[in-house]
């Protein structure tokens, strides 16, 4: 489900309870709302509030430490597969056709990752897109150093291919590590209970209402951001294209 999807029900989810909070004022005998029930209506509330909050925290903490990893594992990427195509291409001439394949596989992945369709990582991850990496290698295994210098050149752009295979793994391993639904499932359990605590608390006019719609979307809001920051290579949120193109735009020069 999208993070707009998620936030919204959320939103319904919290912004409802506190319409059953109204609704229970209402119906509730006085006794049920006396000052001693109230108090620890109120205290409850609190407690439950302090761990929705450190948890919402935690959770945005964690969210952005992923997000920047990922941007950090595509720069990182971008810098490796240059020095990848400037290694080969001191290794000699006789690197033309490898260094051809590795801009096309090159190519090919950066559309995978940020081409605006559906179910990219499954293509990323699929053999057939794999494959290019793989041909690349066995071109780079091909080779028969003359001198120690193309053998130490032939060494390192393997060590380079492996370590960007590494990389690509590391990008589809993380788009499996989203936020756990039983996980979610509780926080916003914790949520509709303060919101419940709020209707249980005043009348209903149109201060209230606003006050706590504007609340609901503002703890939806940040549901939505973790659920963003969670996915960084889709959504209004993903991670930058630029190194990746601005290192394909050096590969053959």
């Amino acid at each position: 489900m999208s993070a707009l999807g998620i936030s919204s029900i959320v939103f319904v989810c919290i912004f409802g309870s506190a319409m059953l909070g109204f609704y229970l004022r209402t119906v509730l005998p006085d006794h049920h709302l006396s000052d001693d029930s109230m108090r620890v209506v109120t205290l409850s509330t609190a407690l439950i509030a302090t761990l929705a909050a450190v948890v919402l925290g935690l959770l945005i903490s964690s969210a952005r430490t992923a997000f920047d990893n990922i941007s950090d594992e595509i720069t990182q990427t971008a810098s490796k597969v240059v020095l990848l195509d400037r290694s080969l291409a001191n290794y000699g001439p006789e690197t033309k056709e490898t260094r051809d394949l590795l801009h096309r596989a090159f190519a090919s992945a950066i559309e995978m990752i940020f081409a605006e369709k559906d179910s990219r990582l499954a293509k990323l991850a699929a053999r057939e897109r794999l494959s290019g990496m793989e041909q690349f290698q066995a071109k780079l295994r091909e080779l028969v150093p003359r001198n120690d210098a193309q053998r130490s050149l032939q060494s390192r752009a393997l060590e380079l291919s492996n370590e960007l295979v590494q990389m690509r793994w590391l990008v589809i391993a993380h788009e499996s590590d989203a936020i756990l639904p039983p996980f979610l499932a509780v926080l916003v359990l914790w949520l509709a209970i303060i919101f419940v605590g709020f209707g249980l608390h005043t009348a209903n006019n149109s201060i209230v209402l606003t006050t706590l719609f504007v609340c609901a979307l503002s703890v939806s809001g940040a549901i939505f951001l973790i659920e963003e920051l969670d996915r960084p290579l889709e959504g209004l949120m993903q991670v930058s294209s630029a190194p990746l193109r601005n290192a394909f735009a050096q590969l053959g020069q």
